[in-house]
């Protein structure tokens, strides 16, 4: 029988799976008219309006479409946008009114939904099969894509009017949840940037590094003799956690050994941002042998508000920048490092900053997870509440 895992208990009929251009109205293309600067009326959705995380339309960039407007290419309610090619194949976008006068480009296709709720349909885009589909459909030669036709026969399930609309406000529910904690991880991340004014106004002691690190090259003398560790953008993590499947050689024989509360990056950055970490998981992980490792003198500065102020300075960073030698990526060794200067302010300033930063990185790591479970909660719903 063709049911959910997870449905309200008042329902027990069997579902349906029907195409989508017999639940839609119209299955188009949009306009292939450029875009000029916002006229302060007339929106045009492109792929890239589209956000890759919440499937919302993004309005950090509002252009218009620059051209003759026909009211055939207004996104209406009810209306689905799917992306035809590219990339973001598969990409798709429910309509909503707040969005306010949308014209949609030609690289999208809309369809049209009737006779059933649009909400409970867009949902679909965010399942594993959807993804499945649009992965196998798209692969062509050159550039991946999914014509009109295509998209309308992919089949969607369907049961009956009242059912999908309790799901679709249950959902939607759920999802007002998760954009608003979103919104709340947001705003702290915008307090972060005014922080900042504040954390480096007064920088005025001048350091070498080369006289606040210390570098500690011991390495492993046998296979797995710690944890593999990985230092990222977003923090340091144990590598069999970090990934699904064991990323580092197999032989981690000659590994960097990382003592716990000492500091580790990756020397090779594609986009000229490099991240340093305080390895505070175990007593003892290991790294590649491309990472440095170092430790620093605590009686000079404040171990944590000196990570604080080499991730987040922009001048030390462009400092940084200068050092860049020939090649496409960008390196930053141990020397060159130690090469560099750096402002600080007073020890016991530096003291007070880093219990205001603990404060703030925790708040901002709790917020985080909250909206991780949130999001892991409605995948995890997603999948059993449909057929």
């Amino acid at each position: 029988m063709n049911v959910p895992k997870l449905r309200f208990k008042e329902f027990t009929d069997e579902w349906n799976f029907i195409e989508l251009s017999k639940i839609s109205s119209d299955i188009s293309y949009g306009m292939g008219l450029p875009s000029k600067e916002y006229d302060g009326k007339n929106k045009y959705i492109r792929i890239t309006d589209i956000d890759d995380s919440t499937n919302a339309y993004s309005n950090k960039n509002i252009v218009s479409p620059d051209g003759k407007l026909e009211d055939k290419y207004l996104v209406n309610n009810n209306d689905i946008l799917f992306a035809r090619t590219g990339a973001s194949t598969g990409k798709a976008y429910l309509y909503n009114e707040k969005d306010g006068k949308l014209y949609f480009a030609g690289f999208l296709i809309r369809a049209n939904i009737i006779n059933h709720n649009s909400i409970f349909i867009f949902q679909q885009t965010k399942l594993n099969k959807y993804s499945k589909w649009i992965k196998i459909m798209s692969m062509r030669s050159g550039q991946p894509g999914i014509n009109s036709q295509e998209y309308g026969a992919y089949k969607f399930s369907v049961t009956s009017k009242i059912e999908e609309d309790k799901i679709a406000n249950f959902l939607s529910l759920l999802d007002k949840k998760i954009e608003l904690q979103t919104k709340k991880i947001e705003d702290l991340k915008l307090y972060k940037k005014g922080l900042n004014k504040t954390i480096f106004k007064n920088c005025n002691n001048k350091y070498q590094i080369s006289d606040i690190i210390t570098e500690y090259n011991e390495r492993t003398t046998i296979n797995n003799q710690y944890e593999v560790l990985s230092s990222t953008a977003n923090g340091i993590y144990l590598q069999s956690k970090y990934f699904n499947k064991q990323a580092a050689s197999e032989d981690n024989t000659g590994y960097k050994i990382v003592p716990k509360n000492f500091i580790t990056y990756r020397s090779m950055s594609d986009t000229g941002e490099f991240h340093f970490n305080i390895q505070n998981l175990i007593d003892y992980g290991i790294v590649s042998p491309a990472y440095p490792v170092f430790n620093i003198d605590e009686n000079l500065v404040n171990k944590d508000y000196f990570v604080y102020y080499i991730n987040e300075n922009n001048e030390f960073k462009n400092r940084i920048l200068s050092r860049k030698e020939g090649g496409t990526r960008y390196a930053l060794s141990i020397s060159k490092f130690k090469s560099i200067y750096a402002f600080l302010p007073s020890r016991e300033e530096q003291n007070k900053l880093a219990k205001l930063l603990k404060n703030y990185n925790n708040k901002l790591e709790i917020e985080i997870l909250k909206l991780y479970k949130l999001e892991q909660l409605k995948k995890g719903l997603m999948q059993k509440m449909f057929a």
